[in-house]
């Protein structure tokens, strides 16, 4: 396998891709951003990318949420096959002999940022905030002549492998139990068996800007009993108004209540994107009705058979 993830080394996405069996002995290449991993992949020069698509505190990571969803013409979909979750701690980094009285301004990711404001804004009020392609791309730039910034934001395993960044101060995220998630991505390996824990991820256009667009949908996973873990909305980009939903949802590709909801979901919307079903982690068993179940599926299914002969 040849693996590519947000870098460069010693991002969160890293250890994501780390917690992968065999991934730690694999070829990995470091992308400078979402996309470019994304198309590492499409292109074939990579078998599987690692990147970051919700977080606890800030939600969805638009970046992945925007570029899995825009598949090129004549290309096949990308596919989800595992999700990671990784404990999210952060720290402040700077060179050696910088005193937070020093730092005007702080650099590192925009979901990192948002994970630390309440305590920038009490500790550094006067601080400015430059956006930085990841986290470890930020504190590495550092070492660069003149980067623009005296201080940066990022892990604590970054930090420690890099003893020429000096750590001014230690777990300084707002929320001491954030999470972020992560996705590996293919481009044509198999979905992963069902294990009665699943998740499925689709993206779903909104056909028409009209009342009850969104209900129509929804209608489709409320009457076969299936559960949205997430929904997030996101601009398509063609004009004022056009909407894309990005969903989660507990289930299978291979449940028939699952099958059913996509015939449904399909004949609403025919842009439905199918990206995959793959074990969650959160959540425990899916706990259903017996009408939800697959046998009252097979067996309605059985019934109309016999009523056509």
């Amino acid at each position: 396998m040849r693996y590519t993830f947000l870098g460069p080394s010693g991002t969160f996405t890293e250890t994501a891709l780390l917690a992968v069996p065999g991934a730690d002995q694999a070829q990995r290449e470091p992308a400078p951003s979402v996309p470019a991993a994304l198309k590492l992949v499409r292109s074939g020069q990579a078998d599987a990318a690692m990147v970051p698509i919700e977080n606890s505190v800030e939600g969805g990571v638009t970046a992945t949420l925007d570029a899995i969803a825009q598949t090129p013409q004549g290309q096949a979909p990308l596919r989800i096959i595992r999700e990671v979750l990784v404990p999210i701690s952060f720290v402040l980094v700077a060179k050696p002999g910088t005193r937070l009285q020093d730092i005007q301004t702080i650099s590192t990711h925009t979901h990192a940022w948002a994970q630390v404001r309440q305590w920038a804004a009490a500790t550094l009020p006067t601080v400015n905030y430059l956006p930085g392609s990841s986290t470890a791309g930020a504190a590495l730039g550092l070492l660069q002549e003149n980067p623009g910034y005296q201080a940066a934001i990022c892990s604590p395993a970054l930090a420690q492998n890099h003893p020429e960044l000096e750590v001014l101060a230690q777990n300084i995220g707002d929320k001491k139990q954030a999470v972020t998630r992560f996705i590996l991505v293919t481009r044509d390996l198999p979905t992963p068996a069902p294990t009665g824990q699943d998740k499925t991820t689709l993206v779903l256009p909104l056909p028409q800007d009209r009342p009850g667009a969104l209900l129509e949908i929804l209608q489709q996973f409320a009457t076969r009993g299936i559960n949205l873990s997430r929904i997030e909305s996101r601009p398509t980009g063609a004009a004022l108004g056009s909407y894309f939903f990005s969903i989660d949802i507990d289930g299978h590709l291979q449940d028939a209540r699952v099958q059913d909801a996509l015939r449904g979901l399909h004949r609403v919307s025919p842009g439905l994107l199918y990206l995959g079903s793959y074990p969650r982690l959160t959540g425990g068993q899916t706990q259903l009705d017996p009408i939800h179940q697959d046998p009252a599926f097979q067996a309605a299914d059985f019934w109309v058979q016999g009523l056509l002969g």
